[in-house]
Formats: C-alpha cells, structure tokens, sequence
C-alpha cells in the first residue's frame, strides 16, 4: 500500500453507519479497508494492513471528498494552483461552469466581453494565457495539473452569447439550431449538464420552449439541468415550477442551483418548495438541489439592474446608465417596483454589500452597504450605485443579506439535498462561504445545531453528489473507487472564515487526498496538483 489510514471511523458516503477500519490506498485508488470484522479487500482477513506510509488516525472519521456541487473556480483552479480555498476545506472534485456563465464555449469577441463581465466573479487576472476556446480545451487545460478534480457544466447563457448575441428577443430558429449543435458537441467533449443563469443577462432571455428544446439534447446525452431560476423573491415558487416543467417536458434530469427561498417575502416557506419537490419526485421527475449553509447572497452588483438594461452587451449597458432620463427609469423600478433582476423585489440598500471593486478609487465602499456609503457620501443610494458601476464598468461584486436561518436548516434536511459553495474567491472581502461550506456544515449544522446526522450530512455532500454527477468511482469509501478522501475531526471541524476575515482555513481537517495523492498533509498543503477534469462520456 502506498498509504494506510489505520483505525479510522470511516463515514463511507452512503448514510450507513460509521464502523472502525484500516483503509489501504495503491495507485490512486481505494485497495482496501480492514475493518476486522472480516476483510473487504479478499486477501486481508484478520490482519493489520501495511503500507510504506501508516497514518494512525487515532479515531478520525475518514470520508469520501467533499464535492462542491456549485464552484465558482473556473480560473482560480488555473490562476492560483494551490487552491487552498477549497482543499483546505476538504473538497476534492468542483462542478463548474455555473450559473449559465463561463469561458467556453467562445470566440474571441464573447470571451473578450465575459472577462468583463464576469470580472466580480472570477476577476481577470493580468497575463492570464487564454489558451482555449472549446470545452474540450478548457478541459484539455485543467488536464495539465489542479488540485482538485473539475466537472463542467454548459453555460446557456454564454452559448446564446455566442450563438444569438445580447440581444432580447427569442432565438431564431437557424439560432436555436446552432445552439442545439454546440451544446451537443460540448457535451460530446465531456461537459456533464448545462447551466442557466436566468436573472443574468443574456440567459434570462431565453424562454420555456428554448429552454426545453436545449434541455432534450441535454438528458439525449445523459447529462442534467442546473438552472439558477427566474427568482428567489417574489416569483420564486413559480421560477421553481417553471424548471420542473422543463425537466419533465424534456426529460432531462434537474439540479436545482443554490436552492433556497430568499427576502422577507419568502421568511418560512421552505415547505411549499419542499412540497413542490415531493410532488416531482413522486411524480417520477430527477430532481436533486444544492444549498450553501449560509444567510447571505454573493453576487456581481449589477446583476440588481433590470434586464432590459442589459440588452446589447456591456457597452450598451454602460451607455443607459450614463443618461439621465434611463437612470430615472431604472431607479423606480429598482427601488419601488422591483427589477427581475433582483427577483421581482424592490431593493433594500441596506442589505446590498460591496465585497469586491477593481478600481482603488472605490476601495473605501468595501464592507459596506450602498445605503451606508451613501449616507457617507450625502448622496441618494440609487446615485452612487449608478456611478459605481459605471466607474467598475460593472466589474464589482457584493453580498446580498436577504437568507433566512429556517428555510436553509429545512432545505438542507431533504433527502435530495447536496452541497454547493457557490464560492466567489476573488474581491477585497468575498463571501466567507468560499472558505468555509463544508467545514460548517460538519461542525455548526451537525455537531453544535445537530440538524443532521453525521453520516447522513456526508452522504449529502458525498455519495449523493457524485449520484448525480454519474461518477461511478468517486463519492465512497469502497474498495477499487479513486482515494479521493478526507481524515477530520468531528469534535474540532470548524470553518473560522468570517465576513470580516473570509480567507480563513477551516481547522479540525489533518489530511486531504486527490486521486491517492495528499493535498493536505499533517494540516498543511503540499505542492501537488493531482486533480484533473471528469468527463461525461456520452
């Protein structure tokens, strides 16, 4: 054996209970637990496994990876190889490509725009080499070394960008052909589903029939749907309605992003999206969802704007929000009528959030709330928020403060429930979430709330996980599946990223192996970059 975690508490995935093992790894695989009880391996009954490195785990609980069903380290991954944000916090496989926007597949005119304006995500990092163009190369280039395994999603938004353009109005049908081809050859190159943004522009002009045609090539090559819906406000059950529709009409299994029932119109009614849920499950519609185990929101601050705004690209947006006459327009439907861009819900300024800004002259807003620094500034909010982005050319990003506490502890409980970071990692003061996800899940949700279970909570964010993703070898700790593992302890698991201090690494986590290969060691990140892309094969 290469390595052997002797006398673990393994918690293998599947919400079984924890049992006492010797857990062998050889060339990147699982080659054996002892948990002598009688051997799983075939060849070990009633020994000690042995191995050239012997981890006494003295108890630990040892666990499939974390995989992070919604990431947002589609450049991080590549732009800063340790990627101690996610490894640190015991995450060995990322699903990205989401929200209906990323880097392929593109030309260079669409991935020149998506760099600004996805720069409140993900940044866009000077000398940064673009080599691809195609999903197959993104993949190709995660290929060649990351620390963590990557999946990718399709994102709708970025196929209508390239194939119909910024404009809103429905596709064409020569355009939904070609969007149609290109989905289905991303797929072919290994891509796992297709995302939506549908409060981004220009996903959010797609309607339900371009949505379904796209979701019947989709679930045709065996992949799933992971939409960030129309709302989480006013409009949420309806959003959520609208993509079981899709599912069931196109026969494309669904994963619901980030699914939750956010602002105070939607203060404890979990339940009726619960409801909704059983009612597709039981009507034999495939449905899972992720949740981050947090209150706040992340995103870019001019995803707030209505979508007509953003109709003809960035330029465009840029220029209606230098006129006078459009700001007024805007305004009223922002902060009294409430713009589809902020779910149907009139802004509150108090709880919008400068997390991030490219430009120094606006360094002073981070950490406060619109409304704060236009107090400061003796301006009206909806002024400086105006000006803001036009100075940011739209590159800021923010925190939402609209969650509440017993819809996130009600959702995490259901049995279709995974996990998802939804993690910016770039900005002055991003989301803590990015940091911290899994470890709080294990240490406030199961240890100190007890709102699950230990192996059930593992299960959510292992087994379950890799279930939808159609990983056949990952997400357990079963003999001949990739080691992809994590040794914590469950009296200790903390994530200690705050608002205040969100790059923090979580403590209570010792080891972390991808693909056989320690990423943590003794607590400490090593220098490997055992990771590589996981492709659907079709």
């Amino acid at each position: 054996m290469d390595i052997v975690f002797r006398g673990a508490r393994v918690v293998d995935g599947t919400g079984a209970p924890s049992y006492r093992a010797d857990v062998g790894v050889r060339a990147g695989r699982i080659a054996a637990i002892d948990s002598r009880r009688g051997s799983l391996s075939g060849s070990l009954l009633g020994s000690r496994l042995g191995g050239r490195r012997v981890v006494d785990t003295d108890g630990l609980v040892l666990a499939p990876g974390f995989i992070d069903m919604h990431s947002h380290s589609d450049l991080r991954v590549l732009a800063e190889p340790d990627h101690l944000a996610k490894v640190s916090q015991g995450v060995t496989t990322e699903v990205l490509g989401q929200d209906g926007l990323s880097y392929a597949p593109v030309d260079d005119d669409v991935l020149a725009v998506l760099r600004g304006q996805l720069a409140g995500w993900n940044d866009d990092p000077p000398g940064f080499d673009w080599d691809w163009r195609s999903v197959g190369e993104y993949l190709d280039r995660l290929d060649r070394g990351i620390a963590v395994n990557a999946a990718y999603l399709v994102p709708q938004g970025t196929l209508r960008m390239l194939c119909v353009g910024y404009d809103d109005r429905p596709a064409t049908d020569a355009e939904l052909d070609r969007m149609r081809d290109v989905l289905a050859r991303s797929l072919r190159e290994g891509a796992v589903g297709m995302s939506s943004g549908l409060t981004y522009t220009p996903g959010m002009y797609a309607d339900t029939a371009e949505l379904t045609a796209l979701c019947r090539v989709v679930g045709g090559l065996g992949g799933f749907y992971s939409p960030h819906h129309r709302s989480y406000g006013a409009g949420a059950l309806e959003a959520y309605a609208e993509m079981v529709r899709v599912s069931r009409e196109s026969g494309c299994p669904l994963h619901l992003a980030h699914a939750t029932m956010n602002f105070e119109v939607n203060r404890g009614r979990a339940g009726e999206l619960l409801e909704l849920l059983d009612d597709a499950l039981a009507a034999g519609v495939d449905v899972t969802l992720d949740t981050y185990p947090y209150l706040p929101g992340a995103t870019y601050l001019s995803a707030l704007l209505p979508s007509w705004v953003g109709a003809g690209g960035p330029e465009a947006t840029l220029a209606r929000l230098s006129d006078v006459d459009v700001r007024e327009r805007i305004r009223v439907e922002v902060e009294e009528t409430g713009s589809d861009g902020c779910h149907g819900v009139p802004v509150d300024w108090e709880a919008i959030e400068v997390s991030g800004v490219r430009a120094a002259a606006n360094a002073h807003l981070v950490g406060r709330s619109v409304a704060e620094s236009a107090r400061r500034a003796g301006r009206p909010p909806a002024e400086l928020y105006f000006d803001v982005l036009v100075s940011e050319r739209l590159g800021t990003s923010c925190l939402m403060h609209v969650g509440d506490e017993d819809n996130v502890r009600a959702i995490m409980r259901h049995p279709a429930h995974t996990g998802g970071s939804d993690g910016l990692l770039v900005g002055d003061q991003p989301h803590p979430r990015g940091w911290g996800t899994f470890p709080r899940y294990l240490g406030r949700y199961v240890r100190e709330l007890g709102v699950l279970g230990l192996e059930e909570c593992v299960a959510h964010l292992t087994g379950r996980a890799a279930r939808r993703l159609r990983l056949a070898d990952r997400g357990l700790v079963k003999v001949g599946y990739a080691a992809d593992l994590v040794l914590f302890d469950p009296d200790t698991i903390t994530d200690r990223a705050t608002f205040d201090q969100p790059r923090q690494p979580a403590v209570g986590i010792t080891h972390v192996l991808v693909n056989g290969v320690p990423v943590i060691d003794e607590g400490r990140r090593t220098n490997a970059l055992p990771g590589h892309s996981l492709r659907h094969r079709t």
